[in-house]
């Protein structure tokens, strides 16, 4: 995260602001997610210095990775576009304030009526498959389109480590696979009926894909539109999107591999990008959230089961999904805090830390050594900004837990700002803080009045 401080520090400095202003508390906010502008800010600058200044990049924020309209609207406000992969995410793109020409469409199933309304609105589209193409056809006739249009191509380089993360392997349900020639032969003559064809789309994965697979991903995308080309004559593509994908640093809060890093592939494996012949396009998501948020939740119980010990938590599976359903590829850090927001520091004691939802395997960690949980903790879970708390999945009815930005103030504080409001359950009782006091008296929460 942003400024002089290391990113637990950060961390540690946003949770007690948080608990200061009753943004978290052990009463009516035991769960929250929190995004921090500065560090985005900083991770914007970043992605547009890795990339040479005297070219024509859109950078699209992939807004699947966190698609709450205030993140985008900051991101917009940054300079970035936005890549939307449907219509609830294109929807919220122009709530956000994007220009249609800075939003890029992407979706393996885009409906008709989407693609009129992208069309119409003059939104960028990559299209998938054959059929797709037919469709836009028919809907443009002999008009011509109002922003880019590409075809997305699966250069079939081959997975990384994780199976559903990787969509360059040769049975991918994504794009035109430049390994069949057949297919290949098509596409070419596609460009040849279609002279709006004019850009290329390639993705090979995200997270567990290495970034030179990436790059080579990207270099025989690159190597295709200069078949195109010495095939039809002229230059008929002039812009690729190389999708994103970077792989995030799950271990510790160090950024790697950086966006300096993936350049330096892409150079080696696809130079041609790089002469000036084409416009870029990048799609990159949870490499430019994930360490700029944290989900917080309170440690409701603790219990010992059999020869564990077990800390059970309001974070779960309705925030982090991913890491409960598969916790082998997202695993989680998970750091402890006292009551008021400083450090634990004990001796590690091995311990299971689980969430709240009704089923045994909502785990956000088995047997992790961390210092002892006890009733009234905060767990702090990092890396989070993607993906985890902006993307909540409902079992149990579970709420959507509030969402809160952070920024610094000139005078060097903290200014926090509603990002999503929590989820509001009709019906469910107020608490009375005398008398939840009261009960809580001897677990070792002292609610706040």
């Amino acid at each position: 995260m942003a400024g002089t401080t290391t990113p637990t520090e950060r961390r540690g400095r946003v949770l007690r602001e948080a608990l200061a202003r009753g943004l978290l508390h052990p009463r009516d906010a035991v769960l929250a997610g929190f995004v921090d502008f500065d560090g985005l800010a900083d991770t914007v600058r970043a992605l547009r210095r890795a990339f040479p200044e005297d070219l024509e990049v859109l950078h699209a924020f992939a807004a699947k990775a966190n698609c709450l309209v205030p993140v985008l609207a900051e991101l917009r406000s940054l300079g970035m576009g936005c890549e939307v992969a449907g219509a609830g995410e294109l929807s919220r793109a122009l709530e956000a304030g994007f220009p249609p020409e800075r939003i890029v469409f992407d979706s393996p199933a885009k409906t008709l009526s989407e693609l009129r309304w992208a069309l119409e609105a003059g939104v960028s589209l990559n299209i998938d498959n054959f059929q797709e193409l037919e469709r836009v056809a028919d809907l443009l006739r002999d008009d011509p389109p109002r922003a880019p249009i590409g075809v997305r191509v699966n250069p079939g380089v081959g997975g990384g480590a994780i199976e559903a993360m990787s969509t360059a392997t040769e049975t991918s349900k994504f794009g035109i696979p430049l390994t069949d020639e057949v297919a290949r032969e098509r596409l070419l003559r596609a460009f040849r009926d279609h002279p709006w064809l004019t850009r290329l789309h390639t993705h090979v994965g995200s997270q567990g894909c290495p970034v030179d697979l990436i790059a080579r991903g990207v270099a025989g995308t690159v190597a295709f539109a200069g078949e195109i080309d010495r095939v039809l004559g002229g230059r008929r593509v002039d812009g690729i999107d190389i999708g994103g994908g970077l792989p995030v640093n799950f271990a510790d809060d160090r950024v790697v591999p950086g966006f300096d890093t993936h350049v330096e592939h892409l150079r080696r494996h696809a130079p041609a990008l790089f002469g000036g012949d084409y416009a870029i396009t990048t799609e990159f998501g949870r490499s430019v959230m994930a360490k700029n948020g944290f989900t917080a939740a309170y440690v409701e119980y603790t219990k010992e089961a059999g020869d564990h010990r077990v800390a059970i938590t309001h974070a779960g599976v309705q925030v982090a999904a991913r890491t409960v359903f598969a916790p082998g590829a997202w695993p989680l850090r998970i750091e402890a805090y006292h009551p008021d927001g400083t450090p634990k520091r004990g001796a590690p004691v091995v311990q299971d830390v689980a969430g709240p939802a009704c089923f045994a395997g909502d785990l956000l960690a088995r047997g992790r050594a961390l210092p002892l949980l006890e009733p009234g903790d905060i767990v702090v879970l990092p890396d989070t900004g993607a993906y985890y708390f902006s993307t909540p999945f409902h079992y149990n009815g579970l709420p959507e837990p509030a969402v809160h930005g952070v920024r610094s103030d000139p005078d060097g504080g903290l200014r926090t700002e509603s990002v999503r409001p929590a989820q509001e359950l009709p019906g469910v009782p107020v608490p009375d803080p005398a008398e939840e006091s009261r009960r809580a008296g001897g677990a070792g929460r002292t609610p706040r009045g």
